[in-house]
């Protein structure tokens, strides 16, 4: 069987869905859609995807506004079916370094996460009284925080029998690792709150979802949730230092537990990460924070042991001349 480019890629969209892997699936087909466009259509075998192709695709992407992660993404879905088409042996000659030569690497330069004091207003009881509007939001947040930064797919997909005892268990959906969390008595009574418009028959704590799980209805009843829930909490965002989104509470959190000198082990630990290598991520910018504030305290430091060289204005003013030393007669 030939198997062409256009053709795996198919190939893997259907098997993400039968996987019910519906956020993958979805990924893979954006990626195909563009990827033929790009094309014009026109299929290609994989000993014909050269350099120059893939180069050709990740400067059309970039030229249509798309953002640097968005192109990663791309040319990351590309390398893996191409990697598949090698598993399977489709791919007559392998070349090693196929990709060296694009963008596969995602950047995050934005800070996500809140400072200690706007954090502490969100979780003050008096700043959003119910009837407010984006109480319900305002709620959703909170217990994403208190949850140690529960992702929210995780959170919409909680199911009853998870709460016991003081506790919830489950499997974070991204990396599979169970998760255990303690409950707070803000956090019970906040799941108590959010939980009473889920129909009793419903097998989620909260009314997010209805469809079965593992279905492209429950997928999509679940992207509506996302987006409506960014969509109000971007409002919230007016006032703050930060653009809020629903990944806020989990780099808050990961901030937080770093300025409090928790061992990034345990964060990793806590977050439920796949290694620590990820939680870094979520650090770095707030790294970059401080080193940028480390760079300001030795420019200051110097232009205090060198007042006259420099005028409050921060410009240089006349340096004194340094004469050379006349060279000793032989």
């Amino acid at each position: 069987m030939n198997i062409t480019v256009f053709t795996m890629m198919r190939m893997l969209v259907n098997e993400f869905r039968n996987n019910n892997q519906w956020g993958t699936a979805h990924i893979y087909q954006s990626t195909f859609n563009a990827f033929s466009t790009y094309r014009k259509g026109y299929d290609l075998s994989f000993d014909e995807l050269s350099g120059n192709v893939i180069k050709g695709f990740e400067i059309y992407i970039r030229d249509r506004n798309c953002s640097r992660n968005t192109v990663a993404t791309y040319i990351k879905v590309i390398k893996a079916t191409y990697n598949r088409a090698v598993d399977y042996g489709v791919v007559t000659s392998f070349t090693p370094r196929l990709f060296s030569h694009v963008c596969t690497t995602t950047e995050n330069r934005r800070k996500r996460a809140l400072e200690a004091k706007e954090m502490g207003l969100i979780m003050n009881e008096k700043t959003l009284q119910p009837g407010c509007d984006m109480f319900y939001e305002m709620l959703i947040f909170r217990l994403m925080f208190l949850l140690r930064g529960i992702p929210f797919v995780d959170l919409a997909y909680l199911r009853k029998d998870d709460v016991k005892g003081g506790f919830i268990s489950y499997c974070r959906r991204k990396t599979g690792r169970a998760i255990t969390v303690k409950l707070t008595h803000e956090a019970k009574n906040i799941i108590k709150k959010l939980s009473k418009n889920t129909a009793w028959y419903s097998p989620y704590v909260f009314p997010f979802i209805s469809s079965p799980e593992g279905t492209e209805a429950a997928y999509k009843e679940y992207q509506r949730a996302l987006r409506k829930f960014n969509h109000r909490l971007n409002r919230l965002s007016q006032n703050m230092s930060t653009h809020l989104s629903s990944y806020t509470a989990r780099h808050t959190w990961a901030t937080m537990a770093y300025y409090c000198k928790i061992h990034q082990g345990i964060i990793s630990e806590a977050m439920g990460h796949s290694s620590i290598a990820v939680t870094e991520t979520y650090l770095k910018p707030f790294d970059n924070d401080r080193i940028d504030e480390a760079n300001e305290r030795v420019i200051e430091y110097v232009k205090r042991a060198a007042p006259t060289c420099f005028s409050r204005g921060g410009k240089v003013s006349k340096l004194p001349i340094i004469k050379k030393k006349p060279s000793s007669p032989k």
